[in-house]
């Protein structure tokens, strides 16, 4: 690993992300908001034409979620505050910028800003990186990434040229590309892949940008619900949203980091699941993210269509995301053998299941507090779980 790339010896970079970093969410802040814009119009769509409007701003979701993540995880790898991370920093910044603007056209009249973007991005940047390392043993790992994003980018600029269906399954093979290729961790045949350059890799760097990351998601449930109220001011249905909306997030927060399933999971100071992270944790924070982004969009609905009866998509949505949520919180502990499971995450997707037809019943307010009630109670119960440590309490 090239001496300008690497961490000092002794821990002399901090577990703390760098204000570059910070700043490089910043750009998802708003990046995350045109994805939840997008899904909201999604649910004034036409119903024959749902599924692929949602199609599509999954695929978007995954692609910008994709280079968040790799940048994540090359800043746990490498020294953040070197230049040449610095620099490939703030080109991605920069990038992303351009690609949450041109969201809402990506499907039309920006498709070649989009995916040419998208491309530049996602070659030049392990291609930089790969410069940085020539001649030390470290540079086969990024020259790997440029091979499986040079092969996506086919596809990429290919689906770019083409309109409707052909660039939704031109693009959706891109990105399956690139999710396959971290999943695989970039292996290439007789070249390897990435897995041991991730023994160098300081998981409580990567566990602090997750837990940033989590953050900026849960601040769109306050805005979007917030934003939605804000304009025609409150009543006491809207005020039962707030109430609600600002529950859930408490709710989210704890359950992210305080959920234990044995006396080593999570921290009990709060920092989150640092001993729960491994190189394919992203695909957790994926369905957590998601899952906060859908609340989000939930509840600015909810207010913005307060009458009943309530669309079927809207419930959906809603519980939805607490259901992603909960998937995603449960991966975490994927190939880890505690003592105990708290069976607070399992129970609470049962009762989501269970509370979200009964809802279909009643006006929209009902689907938002009852997602409240039981996020709470998950959260509550998962507390006397970690708190008692006494055998006879429901464990799996």
């Amino acid at each position: 690993m090239s001496r300008v790339l690497a961490r000092p010896v002794g821990g002399g970079v901090p577990r703390s992300a760098t204000v570059l970093e910070l700043l490089f969410d910043v750009v998802y802040v708003f990046a995350l908001a045109r994805l939840a814009g997008r899904i909201a119009d999604d649910l004034t769509i036409v119903r024959h034409t749902l599924l692929s409007e949602a199609g599509q701003t999954l695929l978007f979701f995954v692609a910008m979620w994709v280079i968040w993540s790799i940048n994540a995880v090359t800043t746990s790898i490498y020294d953040p505050r070197s230049p040449t991370i610095q620099i490939g920093l703030t080109a991605t910044m920069f990038g992303t910028l351009v690609l949450a603007v041109s969201l809402p056209q990506a499907f039309g009249q920006r498709g070649v800003i989009f995916a040419v973007t998208y491309v530049l991005l996602q070659v030049l940047r392990p291609l930089h990186l790969a410069l940085a390392l020539r001649g030390g043993p470290g540079w086969r790992s990024p020259v790997r990434v440029v091979c499986w994003h040079t092969t996506s980018a086919v596809f990429w600029l290919t689906g770019a040229a083409e309109q409707d269906v052909a660039r939704g399954i031109l693009w959706t093979i891109a990105v399956g590309i690139e999710v396959l290729g971290m999943a695989t961790a970039w292996a290439i045949p007789r070249f390897g892949s990435n897995r041991g350059s991730y023994n160098s890799m300081v998981f409580g760097h990567l566990a602090e940008r997750y837990n940033q990351f989590f953050m900026i998601a849960l601040a769109e449930v306050v805005l979007e619900a917030g934003a939605a109220i804000s304009f025609p001011g409150l009543s006491t249905g809207r005020t039962t949203v707030l109430v609600a909306a600002f529950l859930t997030v408490v709710a989210y927060w704890r359950i992210y980091f305080y959920h234990r399933s044995s006396g080593r999971s999570g921290d009990p100071g709060g920092s989150g699941p640092t001993l729960r992270l491994t190189d394919r944790s992203n695909f957790s924070l994926l369905l957590i993210v998601g899952g906060v982004i859908c609340s989000a969009v939930g509840f600015g609905q909810v207010v913005r269509e307060p009458r009943y009866p309530i669309d079927w998509a809207l419930v959906v949505v809603i519980f939805g995301g607490p259901a992603l949520f909960l998937i995603g919180r449960a991966f975490l502990e994927k190939g880890v053998r505690p003592v105990r499971r708290s069976a607070a995450l399992y129970l609470g997707l049962l009762a989501l299941a269970a509370v979200a037809p009964i809802t279909l019943l009643f006006a929209p307010v009902a689907a938002a507090v009852g997602v409240a009630v039981v996020l709470v109670g998950v959260a509550l119960f998962d507390e006397l779980h970690r708190q008692s440590g006494q055998a006879g309490n429901p464990t799996l």
